[in-house]
């Protein structure tokens, strides 16, 4: 994300069975940063019960476009109303907030979390007691998006977990994080053994704070983050992390199959159920063979491996 004065937070009270869809939405519309949080209060008029409500937090920079990008909302609101009547209508209030501000609202909900079986993440400001075979993973997420506690991240995370501690499919020579936000895939990557990461993203802001999280778990010997654009760069790697969104996957394909030396491993992730077909009509195809898909909710990640003696 770009430094920017004021932001928009948009809070939707959604029934939970649509805040995967909704959190969706927000970050095709331009969300700067998804986040879901149970509440024990909401703006549902209809429904004075609050068991069984999401609100999904959303935060747009405040520019020209943030008109539009409301009324976007206002009408998918809308028509989720209609699909599902029997549901209560989802709502959405608005708050001009600051860069400080924003920052701040994260430690109100951030707290650690177990995402995998050994990997843990806990916020610097928190107590965790390590034990057994955890892997603690420091985070001051600042803006950056990337705290584990979205799907899309934790299905990162156990596809790391699974490739390089427990089949050990590869060494992690050569590991690429593109869009690394937080830094948090290409830390948790360095931490489960791989022996060289570097970590790009096109968010200077991102880079800075990737960087000081790198910092804090002590891995400065083995990651590296450089502000870069994957489409420039070059050199084979042999696994790539990429947690992004449809559109960003869809068209940033033949770049990161350039990247991926032969025999390497692909993981994919930030991809809704209902943009399946579409990911899948373009990634399963050769050089890249299917192997694995992982699954939460309604949101997908898969793990590619690049077929050996492809270019």
């Amino acid at each position: 994300m770009t430094m920017r004065e004021e932001w928009m937070e948009v809070r939707v009270s959604v029934p939970s069975e649509l805040s995967d869809a909704v959190s969706n939405f927000l970050t095709e519309a331009g969300s700067e940063g998804v986040c879901e949080e149970e509440t024990e209060g909401n703006i549902l008029e209809e429904k004075p019960e609050t068991e069984g409500i999401t609100v999904i937090k959303g935060y747009f920079p405040k520019d020209a476009r943030l008109e539009s990008r409301l009324a976007k909302l206002d009408n998918y609101l809308k028509s989720v109303s209609t699909l599902f009547p029997h549901l209560p209508t989802p709502k959405y209030e608005t708050e001009i907030i600051t860069d400080v501000e924003w920052a701040e609202s994260w430690k109100k909900y951030f707290k650690p979390i177990r995402v995998t079986r050994n990997i843990v993440i806990k916020p610097t400001w928190e107590r965790y007691s390590v034990t057994g075979h955890d892997i603690l993973i420091e985070m001051d997420p600042g803006m950056a998006f990337g705290t584990g506690q979205h799907a899309s991240t934790r299905m990162c995370l156990q596809a790391l977990e699974d490739l390089l501690l427990y089949e050990r499919a590869t060494s992690g020579e050569r590991v690429l994080d593109v869009g690394t936000g937080t830094g948090i895939l290409g830390i948790a990557a360095a931490k489960l053994g791989a022996k060289g990461v570097i970590c790009v993203d096109i968010d200077r802001q991102a880079v800075e704070i990737a960087r000081e999280n790198v910092k804090i778990n002590e891995v400065e010997d083995i990651v590296r983050v450089e502000y870069h654009d994957v489409r420039t760069m070059k050199g084979e790697h042999d696994l790539i992390v990429a947690n992004l969104t449809d559109r960003a996957l869809l068209r940033l394909r033949p770049n990161l199959i350039s990247l991926l030396e032969p025999g390497g491993f692909i993981i994919i992730s930030g991809i809704i159920e209902q943009n399946r077909a579409e990911i899948e009509e373009h990634y399963i195809s050769p050089p890249l063979v299917l192997y694995r898909t992982l699954t939460e909710k309604e949101w997908l990640a898969y793990v590619f491996q690049k077929e050996s003696g492809s270019l």
